[in-house]
């Protein structure tokens, strides 16, 4: 993008945006930027891990947060939304706590990463390494909305709830490269959830530059043929076009109860990570370009220039923003590291065990030893007796509704599964409950976890084992480890049905795979492979 010409702007070219609340961005992602550089200084030190920073991307991060509301919104976050983080309520020693890995890091309690943001007060949820599984997560966050607000029964059994919310999902341009991106949208435009894309495009996914990664070079126009998509384009460095920007798509998704989404341009002064040298694939004319777009530098000299402070003044600023991140990373170094013997904490949840006798039920006379059932039969009868008593659990998959088109149910027998382990359940219980998913995989499971994870109950269907692998992301590396990596302060009480070899003749090697041990080598994860038909109705 060109730089844009210097000018005095009047109150009507800054979009409306106070005094107060401009010298109030201003320091916010000046003490991001200043995190940034703290961690900088330690890791040179060799006193942290990891740095790797969110400077480029401070003025689409607060502009964002202005229009959010923390602990009503969902937020599912980019490894660079610093400002966005701090903007929403946390702290520089919250951030600082992570960088030297001290057990008292309230996101992971030194089980991640620094900048994998978390907290549970403010609904940031619990991000990962993983790039783009969150996309799927948000998408199943949203759908939790509507399901809580339609579903009779559910709502004072989930926490958290506000009939206007919106889920905001945040990612590098790069990650929009993977699969799970293009699902996610599919099913938020299909399903007309109330979330908002956010890719902060600086133009690098580590070495490899936008052109590409992305037809064209630019997502926005990429994703523009989705239906029902607000889209909107910003200079992500610039305070006032980026307030503009997130305030029309996050009062679209609010208010319409449908997707927007968020294109904006930003910069990375820094390399990927202190783990890489930008100087081995950019030249310094790109670099010396790229500076003149730095949104500190541009924040301030709007300030000035439109008499909001003076220089002096932000000087002044500057220092005791230093001081007080120099006095929060002093206090971090100072904290305790993670304890070894609390590694193996929060793998499973400590407030649930599996085989107390909480979960004991009592015998139905309906299937007594005089009549014997399948396997088949007693899973049916599990996933109705607990939808029965339960409204939270819902049953999804690919096709195992009776009927996706609501006018047919009344003249089909139905369908409830390749299996029939779901036959009958969409016509009992309705389609809030019971419904079809596209053919995709991680989709299943990623939507499942960001329900599971706003309160529901989801009972999902793989349809074979063979074809589980595309969610095998969403299962290793996210659903396992949500509950340990966020210190026990998220949950994603997900159940996974999938079957393999049984009721089936000829089905050859993509019909009849035992992979399960894959599964049980997995930590936080409880594997279950029933030999009986009662042993099915009883584990699941």
């Amino acid at each position: 993008m060109a730089t844009q010409e210097k000018e005095i702007l009047q109150a009507d070219d800054l979009a409306g945006l106070s005094h107060e609340q401009l010298l109030r961005f201003y320091r916010t992602m000046l003490t991001s930027r200043k995190i940034d550089e703290r961690e900088i200084s330690l890791r040179k030190q060799n006193k942290t891990f990891f740095q790797i920073s969110g400077a480029g991307h401070e003025a689409i991060g607060v502009a964002i947060a202005e229009h959010c509301r923390p602990g009503s919104d969902w937020f599912f976050t980019h490894y660079r939304d610093r400002a966005l983080v701090l903007s929403l309520g946390q702290t520089p020693l919250d951030h600082l706590l992570a960088a030297v890995g001290s057990g008292d890091d309230p996101a992971t309690g030194g089980r991640q990463m620094p900048c994998h943001f978390s907290d549970v007060r403010l609904n940031i949820a619990t991000s990962s390494s993983v790039v783009a599984t969150q996309f799927l997560q948000a998408v199943g966050a949203a759908e939790a909305d509507t399901k809580i607000s339609r579903i009779p029964g559910i709502r004072d059994l989930v926490h958290n709830f506000d009939e206007d919310e919106i889920v905001l999902v945040c990612s590098g341009e790069g990650q929009t490269s993977e699969g799970e991106f293009w699902e996610s949208l599919n099913s938020a435009c299909n399903l007309s959830l109330p979330i908002v894309f956010v890719i902060e495009d600086n133009e690098y996914a580590i070495s490899v530059p936008v052109e590409v990664q992305t037809a064209g070079g630019s997502i926005s126009q990429l994703v523009s043929g989705f239906p029902n998509l607000y889209i909107v384009e910003c200079d992500g460095t610039d305070i006032v076009d980026s307030y503009r920007a997130a305030g029309a798509a996050i009062t679209h998704a609010r208010e319409q109860r449908a997707p927007a989404f968020i294109h904006a341009h930003c910069t990375r002064p820094h390399s990927h990570s202190m783990s890489d040298d930008e100087r081995a694939y950019r030249t310094e004319k790109e670099l010396a370009a790229q500076d003149l777009r730095d949104p500190l530098t541009r924040i301030s000299t709007l300030l000035v220039e439109n008499q909001v402070t003076t220089a002096e003044e932000l000087e002044g600023l500057e220092l005791e923003v230093g001081e007080e991140v120099a006095s929060a990373a002093d206090e971090a170094l100072a904290s305790p590291r993670a304890a070894p013997e609390t590694a193996m904490r929060y793998l499973f949840s400590e407030d649930s065990d599996p085989t107390s006798s909480d979960f004991d039920t009592e015998d139905d006379p309906q299937y007594s030893d005089d009549n014997l059932l399948t396997m088949v039969d007693l899973l049916n009868a599990c996933i109705k007796s607990e939808m029965e008593r339960d409204p939270r659990i819902t049953v999804f998959g690919q096709d195992i509704a009776d009927a996706s088109r609501e006018e047919a149910l009344s003249e089909v027998k139905g369908k409830g599964g390749v299996f029939k382990v779901t036959h009958g359940l969409q016509k009992q219980f309705g389609s809030e409950r019971v419904y079809n998913t596209p053919l995709a995989e991680a989709n299943i499971i990623g939507r499942g976890i960001g329900q599971a994870m706003r309160g529901l109950r989801p009972v999902v269907e793989i349809q074979f084992f063979d074809y589980i692998w595309p969610a095998m992301n969403q299962l290793r590396n996210e659903l396992a480890t949500i509950h340990y990596r966020s210190n026990g302060t998220y949950s994603a009480p997900l159940v996974v049905r999938t079957t393999y070899g049984g009721y089936l003749k000829g089905g050859a090697i993509y019909h009849s795979q035992t992979g399960e041990t894959l599964f049980t080598h997995t930590p936080g994860i409880h594997v279950c492979m029933p030999a009986t038909a009662e042993d099915a109705n009883g584990l699941l």
